[in-house]
């Protein structure tokens, strides 16, 4: 099975984002940094998620976030399906989401994060997925044109593809934007660029 076993961002400054990610969320090395000037405005056409066990632990996190530096794009709270949410901006500028899809606290607030979700924007979802399936990726499930996420294995990074339009409003932001994505997938996929631009490398350890 193909499986993400890290992001790297590109930021501008590695050491202040290092710090910040230690800070904030502590994901060891699935989440890396490296430098990057290249141009970038506006969405960047994906999201990060963390997905926790109970409300209490979305604010923790939320909370230790915003005072190592990032920008609420939307304040945890509960949500129309059914679970609890927050959505922040981190000073390198990748938007960060934690949830749970639990309605109350089963126990105190821990840091614990049970997993890392990597949404991808898509132009078009069909594309997208034959894309990804031609690629050693499993369609786990999938809501028509909207939405659709892919089986992984229990300590790798998910993906999921969302409409970028839809993504974007989910993050709290407008769809616009242009430049680099300032993203690297790594995985035994790679190398290879995918319909929107995205950049897939080889995992390295």
């Amino acid at each position: 099975m193909t499986a993400i076993e890290s992001v790297t961002l590109e930021v501008p400054e590695p050491a202040a984002a290092e710090a910040f990610y230690s800070a904030a969320f502590d994901l060891g090395d699935k989440v890396r940094v490296r430098a990057s000037q290249s141009p970038t405005t506006g969405f960047r056409g994906f999201t990060l998620s963390l997905v926790v066990s109970q409300p209490g632990t979305v604010d923790s996190l939320i909370s230790t976030a915003l005072t190592a530096g990032a920008a609420v794009l939307k304040p945890a709270k509960k949500q129309f399906w059914g679970g609890y949410s927050g959505v922040v901006r981190a000073p390198d500028g990748t938007i960060w989401k934690v949830a749970t899809s639990a309605k109350k606290d089963a126990g105190p607030a821990t840091r614990e994060i049970d997993g890392i979700v990597l949404i991808l924007g898509v132009a078009n979802m069909a594309s997208s997925k034959h894309f990804y399936v031609a690629h050693g990726l499993t369609v786990a499930k999938s809501f028509g044109s909207k939405y659709a996420e892919f089986e992984a294995k229990a300590d790798a990074i998910k993906l999921s593809l969302y409409k970028r339009s839809g993504l974007a409003k989910d993050a709290g932001v407008t769809p616009d934007g242009t430049g680099s994505h300032r993203l690297a997938i790594g995985s035994d996929a790679g190398p290879f660029t995918d319909p929107d631009g995205f950049t897939w490398e080889t995992a390295s350890a």
